[in-house]
């Protein structure tokens, strides 16, 4: 987000900054330490949840995180089913890591996304993101128990990225996919995209699967490092205390979301996202990104990067004050 960071957060850090920076009582002892207690109540107070903390790991990101559960969980060659287009640094683990993506493709329908599962035959795992980047979808409770049929049906892991679900508008409401099929799911999340806090290094997993858990615990505990204290005090005070800041951020986000669809140039096509920060923009042909940096100064994501069905998309950032947005949809509009 090009926005202040929550004052909450700050003051935490400067706290921390000037208290104590020996190691923390927590860090030798098995789970997230305090991450683990302030996600469980943030479950339970926004979405109903009663997630035990004491299935609550830490990672320093989704990616990392993402990365450990293929390695334990899976093989080069078990296949990976994923809503397309997608976050591509998602495409780029599964290529790396040599997990074939089954693609479940999003396709327009009126206003809004719909899918249909193809047979997941051969996968291991459903990978999962609720709500959806890029098109910003906030899935609905139908639709998320039909892909629990088909992970039931094929024995697969679901792992489910939630990071943006504090950005999720009315009328539409986030449904953790752990309340639907707890004992299949591992669901990650982090403060850091509904909190700007991208660099402060800190995310969860909260492991459903109990093969799972067993399969984390039989490796050597500092393997895959540990989570800064900075960023434990960050997702702390965020999730513990930074809601009004929130509150104010996604009224912001909903009033931007809504100046794009009045002021986009005709030809382009453009459904308000239900959730996330990002506009998925359809501009009709590929390359697009390139010209309007080069042409219109703004630079946007290149639709390719985000696999089938991102060829002749482009992806916006619209986490940033509204005389900036306008400001780009100004110099897109006369670029376009």
């Amino acid at each position: 987000m090009d926005l202040p960071t929550a004052p909450e957060v700050v003051e935490a850090l400067r706290r921390r900054a000037g208290g104590d920076l020996g190691y923390p009582t927590w860090l030798d002892k098995p789970g997230a330490g305090p991450l683990a207690e302030a996600f469980a109540e943030r479950m339970t107070a926004r979405y109903g949840w009663a997630a035990g903390p004491e299935h609550v790991r830490s990672f320093t990101d989704i990616n990392q995180a993402l990365q450990v559960l293929l390695h334990v969980w899976t093989a080069p060659g078990d296949g990976v089913a994923l809503h397309t287009p997608a976050y591509h640094p998602f495409l780029g683990t599964l290529d790396l890591m040599k997990r074939p993506l089954r693609p479940i493709q999003m396709v327009p329908d009126g206003g809004t996304w719909r899918f249909e599962v193809p047979d997941l035959s051969g996968c291991r795992v459903l990978l999962l993101v609720n709500p959806h980047n890029p098109t910003g979808r906030a899935f609905t409770r139908a639709e998320l128990e039909e892909l629990a049929e088909h992970a039931e049906r094929h024995d697969l892991l679901v792992i489910s990225d939630e990071i943006h679900a504090d950005l999720v508008y009315e009328p539409h409401r986030h449904i953790p996919f752990a309340t639907i099929l707890p004992e299949r799911t591992v669901t990650l999340t982090s403060a850091t995209k509904a909190f700007n806090l991208g660099g402060i290094r800190c995310s969860v997993a909260h492991l459903g699967h109990p093969g799972v858990r067993a399969a984390l615990e039989a490796e050597p505990p500092f393997l895959y490092g540990s989570t800064h204290v900075f960023g434990v005090e960050a997702t702390v005070a965020a999730w513990r205390h930074g809601d009004a800041w929130l509150a104010d951020t996604v009224a912001l986000l909903n009033r931007n979301r809504h100046m794009i669809a009045a002021r986009l140039p005709a030809g382009v096509g453009y459904r308000i996202p239900e959730a996330t920060y990002l506009a998925w923009l359809q501009v009709g042909r590929p390359g697009v990104a390139e010209v309007l940096e080069r042409e219109a100064r703004v630079r946007l994501n290149d639709g390719a990067a985000f696999g089938p069905g991102g060829e002749h998309c482009v992806r916006l950032n619209f986490a940033t004050t509204e005389a900036i947005l306008a400001e780009i949809l100004d110099r897109l509009a006369r670029a376009w």
